[in-house]
């Protein structure tokens, strides 16, 4: 999509601080961290939301949690937990409206972060 922001980082157009990148899927840190692990995951395919996977992306959902699982290893911060946030529309927070997930973790969680 010509105005995605997300769409420019995957293109290349914007950069990122990656720490995963696979024909599907792009993984990169977010520029405003709420904690100290604070990665987006993203699927390179424009998909404007959670809402609007369809069945036949059943598949890249499952591998958009397994990216974010593998990186909560990588990143050290599986043993001691993390959470992962998918914003739906404006009332949720969602300000690019990009699929992405977020994985977040470092630090103890509460429901203010």
């Amino acid at each position: 999509m010509e105005d995605c922001l997300f769409c420019k980082i995957v293109d290349g157009t914007i950069p990122s601080a990656k720490v995963y990148e696979d024909e599907d899927v792009l993984a990169f840190k977010d520029i405003n961290p709420q904690a100290p692990v604070h990665v987006l995951i993203i699927p390179k395919r424009h998909i404007s939301g959670a809402d609007k996977l369809k069945r036949s992306d059943d598949k890249l959902l499952g591998k958009l949690v397994a990216v974010a699982n593998q990186l909560a290893k990588e990143l050290g911060i599986s043993e001691t937990g993390y959470r992962l946030i998918s914003n739906i529309g404006d009332d949720a927070g969602q300000s690019v409206h990009h699929l992405h997930i977020h994985l977040i973790g470092g630090k103890v969680l509460n429901w203010d972060n």
